[in-house]
């Protein structure tokens, strides 16, 4: 499967990311968004990659390389994970390197993903979890279309207490 956009597709991870994965995966700076608390080895990595389903149907998620078209390596992640088929609707996340950071990146992908989770997997909605202090992203949700219907109050332990986090959605043909 690939999903197309004027500057960046998505694919499948290969072999060969295992070195980019690497990076992004113990890169502390984004820890925060994916709770992760350790660092991964390049043989766990090496094994995720390897014994990795595709299948969003068994497994409730999808993880997909955002690749540059000119280079054609990766430049970021995107997932949906927590898939419910009973109720149409999974989550979504994303990172981009920060070098290609205000460049319409994120922004593509998530307009990818919405098409293809909305069209190919009649899905009727998408939602993420922002923090409450992540300006950026949640400038990036609300300009595809996402909107918060919620917070979630001290959710989330960080170095200075606790942090409320926004639930953002994003419902096929109609605004919430």
């Amino acid at each position: 499967m690939q999903l197309a956009g004027k500057k960046i597709f998505l694919r499948k991870m290969e072999p060969e990311d295992l070195e980019f994965l690497y990076t992004v995966e113990n890169n502390s700076d984004f820890w925060h968004v994916s709770e992760t608390k350790a660092p991964y080895s390049r043989w766990e990595l090496k094994q995720y990659i390897e014994n990795y389903c595709y299948d969003i149907f068994t497994t409730k998620e999808l993880r997909l390389m955002i690749c540059d078209y000119v280079s054609h390596r990766p430049i970021g992640i995107v997932d949906l994970f927590e898939y419910h088929p009973l109720h149409n609707r999974c989550g979504v996340g994303i990172i981009v390197q920060p070098e290609h950071w205000g460049m319409g990146i994120a922004t593509e992908t998530l307009d990818l993903i919405k098409d293809y989770v909305f069209k190919t997997l009649l899905l009727r909605q998408l939602w993420c979890l922002i923090d409450a202090s992540n300006d950026v992203s949640i400038a990036l949700f609300e300009k595809c279309g996402f909107v918060q219907s919620g917070t979630l109050k001290q959710w989330k332990q960080t170095e200075d207490g606790y942090a409320d986090v926004g639930v953002w959605q994003c419902l096929k043909d109609s605004k919430i």
